[in-house]
């Protein structure tokens, strides 16, 4: 007899990793769309919850219109013996695992950038109500994680509450990624693994430092620290970092040799601090992703909730699509929110010396953590809209990106030139053209797809 006979759909691991597109979904909760949205866990004491508990405050999701979305927040409550405060950011991130296991809903990123999607044909199989949601999570929460003794669940769907408490929870948020801060990676033998998100992207482990969060901004060195040791099989553990093979791009033979383990020989290496090279892989529920604009030769930061295009033309979701999926992508790089804060950030690249465009919220938001003399250097969306315009506010802010500029002819817009080639007649399928000429290629309004491309020199 299954634990979750009582519910109207299926509860397991097989649904981890479905997708509900748009035409599909019966009902969206938060997501892009909306400002106010977010998923909370507060440890509490035994005497504090009323176990099993699952209140709403606002419509419920019979009560919610068809194929729309709405503000949505979500407040989970545990308490157990052995629980500790460091343990909430990962007790919160377990929600995105939990929640796939559901029939027909789909669950995506974290904190204050939450998106849940139910579909149509599993709200017609009865799971109407958040009820249901929440029976689910509190089950697989007391079975998965032992120490949580205690749980109990508010679902808020009422807009002005939503907004309430999104305001408290970004200041639990913020308390809890301060810890770490003044914390160097040189300081610990130790760095973390979370796999959790392998089943969207199997190649993906995200290492957790010091002075590096999990890309999805939920889950610091502590919360790593504290997880492994309560849960060790869980999908958090130690990683022993092993011998420095380079400092400036952050790369270690044993988080190489846990990479190479965990993606089954996909990922070989790994460099913590750069976009190229051996960039750290991502999943897809990354915060923000650092993108290379190379008419710069420098980089753009973007965030998951900048509903824009970027300078180069470019959306978040298009940026993200680049490098999602557990690839490793040079000048691709996501991140989280609190990455943009360390020291470490990006430092083989340049560091914030390199950056010369970013939404103007994340500016603010990190504004203090940013070096002095290059805050007023990048560029925002309110600064400019093109690259053209980039390039000459650059210029006229002294970024010290110009001074890695080196003057290069214009070409004409819309084409490709290669250099002059010498080849032979046998290697040039036209007819016509003279064993041995030389002559260059100008393509206009193409578009070229070709799996490889050799050449080679004639030594005869």
């Amino acid at each position: 007899m299954s634990m979750f006979d009582d519910i109207p759909v299926d509860v397991g691991i097989i649904y981890e990793g479905e997708r509900i597109r748009g035409r599909e979904m019966q009902v969206e909760l938060g997501g892009p769309r909306e400002e106010f949205k977010f998923e909370l866990v507060q440890t509490m004491d035994l005497d504090e919850i009323e176990d099993g508990k699952v209140e709403i405050i606002g419509p419920d999701l019979s009560e919610l219109p068809e194929g729309k979305n709405t503000p949505f927040g979500m407040i989970i409550y545990v308490a157990g013996e052995e629980i500790e405060k460091d343990l909430e950011g990962v007790i919160e991130r377990q929600v995105h695992e939990y929640a796939n296991f559901i029939e027909g809903f789909m669950h995506l990123n974290q904190r204050y950038d939450v998106q849940m999607r139910l579909s149509k044909k599993s709200y017609k199989k009865g799971f109407n109500s958040f009820k249901f949601f929440g029976e689910v999570l509190m089950r697989l929460y007391k079975s998965e994680m032992s120490f949580v003794e205690k749980i109990q669940i508010t679902f808020i769907t009422d807009p002005a509450k939503v907004e309430e408490w999104y305001g408290k929870a970004i200041e639990i948020y913020e308390a809890r990624d301060a810890k770490a801060r003044g914390m160097s990676d040189d300081d610990v033998e130790v760095f973390y693994g979370c796999s959790l998100c392998q089943s969207f992207a199997p190649t993906h482990l995200c290492v957790i430092t010091p002075q590096r969060y999990a890309n999805c901004g939920a889950i610091s060195w502590f919360d790593g620290k504290a997880t492994a040791k309560v849960d060790p099989k869980g999908p958090v553990f130690e990683i022993l970092k092993g011998e420095k093979l380079d400092d400036l791009t952050g790369e270690y033979e044993g988080v190489n040799q846990i990479i190479r383990e965990k993606s089954l020989g996909e990922i070989e290496r790994v460099q913590l601090y750069t976009a190229f090279g051996y960039p750290h892989t991502s999943c897809g529920c990354f915060e923000g992703c650092a993108f290379f604009i190379p008419e710069m030769d420098g980089y753009g930061v973007v965030h998951r909730n900048f509903k824009g295009e970027t300078v180069n033309g470019l959306s978040f979701v298009t940026i993200s699509d680049l490098t999602a999926g557990g690839r490793q992508v040079d000048g691709f790089h996501g991140l989280s929110i609190e990455y943009m804060r360390s020291p470490r950030f990006m430092q083989a690249d340049g560091g914030w010396d390199r950056v010369v465009w970013m939404p103007v919220d994340i500016k603010e938001r990190i504004r203090n953590y940013l070096p002095p003399e290059i805050v007023d250097k990048i560029a925002t969306e309110e600064d400019v809209s093109d690259l053209d315009g980039l390039k000459a506010y650059l210029q006229e802010h002294d970024h010290p990106i110009v001074s890695r500029w080196t003057a290069a002819p214009k070409e004409e817009p819309g084409e490709i030139t290669l250099p002059t080639l010498e080849l032979p007649a046998s290697a040039i399928p036209i007819q016509g053209i003279p064993a041995g000429m030389g002559f260059r290629i100008i393509l206009k309004n193409v578009k070229i797809r070709a799996e490889k491309m050799i050449i080679k020199a004639d030594k005869r």
